[in-house]
């Protein structure tokens, strides 16, 4: 396994920020531009040959009720807003979870509290992560489930889920790399 690009993508998930409710754009936006938004703000979590989102995804998740039907084909921050947090809860949820969850999280925060809750989640779960595989620092484990709290138990779960999956994820595709490396050689 190749440590140095281990320790690069662990620095930058240590790095990695998600927009804030006040950073997503005021204006409506089209389907197309969406897309490209969305895969702007996450692409550093995905490996390149990664479905990030796609036209069909959104229309689905509109049918489902699962997001806001859009206005006259124009899509607004919530979209945004929600298509984020869809998009890395469905890595370790099913879609009727995702969609109870965001439904909980609203209901205690409404949609910019709920979104800045889950963005700043999602941070401290890679942080976390990524500062474990880095460093071992068992004690920062500690303090941070130590400071559960019972509206952000799921949401934390979540996040942290996500986190793990993306680290593990890398870990296996860079022994991967490593050893597909060293037969070739």
């Amino acid at each position: 396994m190749d440590n140095e690009k281990l320790k690069e993508f662990c620095q930058q998930m240590i790095a990695y920020r998600l927009p804030r409710w006040q950073d997503l754009p005021t204006f409506d936006i089209y389907m197309d531009q969406l897309i490209t938004l969305v895969k702007q703000y996450l692409k550093d979590l995905f490996d390149e040959e990664d479905v990030i989102i796609t036209s069909s995804m959104i229309n689905n998740y509109v049918k489902m009720d699962l997001i806001p039907k859009p206005v006259k084909k124009r899509y607004n921050r919530e979209h945004i807003a929600y298509l984020l947090a869809i998009t890395l809860m469905k890595q370790v949820l099913t879609i009727s979870q995702v969609k109870d969850g965001i439904a909980f999280q609203i209901a205690q925060l409404g949609p910019k509290g709920a979104f800045d809750l889950f963005c700043d989640e999602q941070e401290n779960a890679l942080q976390m992560i990524a500062t474990q595989v880095l460093e071992k620092q068992e004690g920062k484990v500690s303090e941070y489930l130590m400071s559960f709290h019972r509206n952000n138990v799921p949401i934390r779960l979540i996040t942290l889920a996500f986190a793990s999956r993306m680290v593990a994820k890398k870990i296996v595709y860079l022994a991967k790399e490593t050893a597909e490396a060293e037969t070739e050689g």
